[in-house]
């Protein structure tokens, strides 16, 4: 992977779970909900088979998805864990724009 794939990656996942991280807890008046789900959009994002295959054979997804997550390059947790920040940056922005008096919804 070229550094400015890298570099745009990285920006890219911070900005898109930050503003879905942000409609969410913003609609949902929840500070950290997308936080919560994060780790299972990671798991959807690294795995390569049906959503339907976690309820008709669980033990095989998850030794999978588990198996790809070890698996990993160090790019790829970099850029996950950027999604990751930008997750809690959404909601440290939504707490402080509600201590602040902003009312959304």
């Amino acid at each position: 992977m070229n550094i400015v794939q890298f570099a745009v990656s990285m920006v890219l996942f911070f900005v898109l779970f930050f503003g879905i991280g942000f409609l969410l807890n913003m609609i949902l008046r929840s500070s950290w909900i997308m936080a919560i789900v994060y780790p299972i959009v990671v798991l959807l994002i690294v795995d390569n088979f049906a959503m339907s295959r976690y309820f008709t054979d669980t033990v095989y997804a998850f030794s999978t998805v588990f198996e790809r997550l070890v698996n990993l390059k160090v790019v790829d947790i970099v850029i996950l864990t950027s999604g990751f920040v930008g997750t809690i940056a959404a909601g440290l922005v939504i707490k402080w724009l509600r201590k602040n008096g902003y009312q959304m919804f």
